[in-house]
């Protein structure tokens, strides 16, 4: 079950990740399902087993590039396609459950290198969502089809963080009767 092609529809933000800049987050949106690809894979199962935690569900990671960590198997085709390094694998930085990743603040320093997660419980997470160029690189490659990028969800982004503005119509300036 790929992310939902209507994405975020029908979601709330449970969370935010943030990233060190002070500038930049991005939403977790929820709730997560535990009937998609992640609960089903083998890799990922015995992974989370020998870590001794508990597989639960996570939700999506970004807005306008979206990640569904319920359905990431932890691949990294989207990893290795992105030309400009806009995931990393957020294991490879702060190697806690993914459950605890949402509400933290990470530099973005983790690895942007397919063969470098930790195991098959990282998730690759949009930590520069703000640097992609829409190339849809990451969406073409995902195996499990968890991937939606859509510029248009900046609007959702915006509206949950407060600084939405509506343009007016005729108007391309937001503030021209400021």
């Amino acid at each position: 079950m790929p992310i939902q092609e209507t994405f975020p529809e029908g979601l709330k933000p449970i969370g935010k990740i943030k990233n060190a800049d002070g500038v930049n987050f991005h939403f977790v949106w929820g709730p997560g399902r535990s009937d998609a690809e992640a609960f089903k894979d083998e890799n990922v199962k015995a992974a989370y087993s020998a870590r001794g935690e508990k597989q639960e569900p996570l939700g999506v990671s970004g807005t306008m590039v979206a990640v569904d960590w319920d359905s990431c198997v932890a691949d990294g085709a989207c990893i290795e396609a992105c030309p400009v390094q806009v995931f990393q694998w957020y294991r490879t930085e702060k190697d806690i459950p993914a459950i605890q990743a949402i509400n933290e603040t990470f530099e973005g320093t983790g690895s942007s290198v397919k063969e470098e997660r930790k195991d098959y419980t990282d998730k690759a997470d949009p930590i520069r969502e703000h640097d992609c160029i829409w190339c849809m690189a990451c969406v073409s490659v995902c195996p499990p089809q968890a991937i939606k990028v859509d510029q248009s969800n900046q609007e959702f982004h915006e509206k949950e963080a407060g600084t939405f503005v509506k343009m007016e119509s005729g108007s391309a300036n937001p503030h021209a009767h400021d």
